[in-house]
């Protein structure tokens, strides 16, 4: 029988995340072989992990990360089961990784390399973890990337932006102003970023609440059909206003629109801005 350091226990413990004794067993079981152990190990945290696989993963962490270059920028939500796990430096370097592996080689969805990265990791820390979601944005030359991440991670914003003068975006204050508006987007969670990217569908299901309110309103009751119809449109443009980006007070100044604020920031430098698109990530919302 091989002789059992103590340092190849820990060794192995490092690598694998089993118990102590887990290990001894391991290497004693295998005459000391290394690689068999480690084998031996991982099938049995695959089996545990298997056991695990239909537990909600509603934690997690929202990672954020923009080229150099500022041509691309990936979001991606990382699950965990427990909030403990979502603190661990492993997972937080997962997060990581695969943002940078996303970003580098254009890595638009879930993928086996990526969802192989996280079994493994999930079989050393025993919990089952998924990789929820992952978007790949890109951008123009006359456009600009920017960032927020709200918290420990659990909201994640990239904001979009154009303008016809792209050397704008080398001023300080147009970017920290950019960076307000990923600040708004976290803070606000806005539907779309105008009333013409709402889904016409899903519009009128709202109008249909809003109406079948109204009448069990006793207060409305009797009211001609034209004045109901004002009631109805009045109640769906104040809706549209809560959710549409640009309709929405700016968090800095709610005084105004997010839409004047962007004409008013642009006047400042003498050229046009806009926003382009935005993705928010808020770690267990549904997709």
């Amino acid at each position: 029988m091989a002789d059992i350091s103590a340092s190849d226990v820990k060794k192995l413990r490092e690598k694998t995340g089993a118990g102590m004794m887990e290990c001894k067993n391991a290497l004693v079981s295998t005459d000391g072989d290394f690689a068999k152990a480690e084998k031996i190990l991982k099938e049995k945290g695959l089996a545990a992990l298997e056991k695990r696989v239909g537990r909600a993963t509603n934690q997690g962490k929202v990672f954020v990360k923009i080229k150099d270059d500022g041509s691309s920028a990936v979001v991606v939500e990382l699950n965990a089961e427990t909030d403990f796990v979502a603190r661990n430096p492993d997972f937080i370097a997962l997060g990581g990784i695969i943002a940078d592996k996303a970003l580098s080689n254009g890595i638009t969805e879930p993928n086996d390399e990526l969802n192989g990265m996280i079994t493994e990791l999930a079989t050393k820390i025993r919990e089952n973890m998924g990789l929820k979601r992952l978007c790949l944005v890109k951008a123009s030359p006359n456009e600009y990337l920017t960032q927020y991440i709200h918290g420990d991670g659990n909201i994640g914003v990239v904001v979009k932006c154009e303008s016809d003068k792209p050397e704008i975006f080398k001023n300080e204050d147009v970017k920290s102003f950019i960076f307000s508006l990923a600040l708004h987007i976290a803070a606000f969670n806005p539907t779309a970023i105008d009333r013409s990217k709402i889904d016409q569908t899903w519009l009128k299901d709202e109008e249909d609440i809003f109406r079948s309110q109204m009448a069990q309103d006793e207060k409305l009751k009797g009211k001609p059909e034209n004045v109901l119809t004002g009631i109805l449109q009045g109640k769906v443009n104040k809706y549209l206003s809560e959710i549409c980006l640009l309709e929405q007070g700016y968090v800095k100044d709610e005084k105004i629109t997010v839409a004047k604020a962007i004409e008013e920031c642009g006047k400042k430098v003498g050229a046009k801005l806009a926003i382009n698109g935005y993705i928010y990530y808020r770690v267990g919302a549904a997709e």
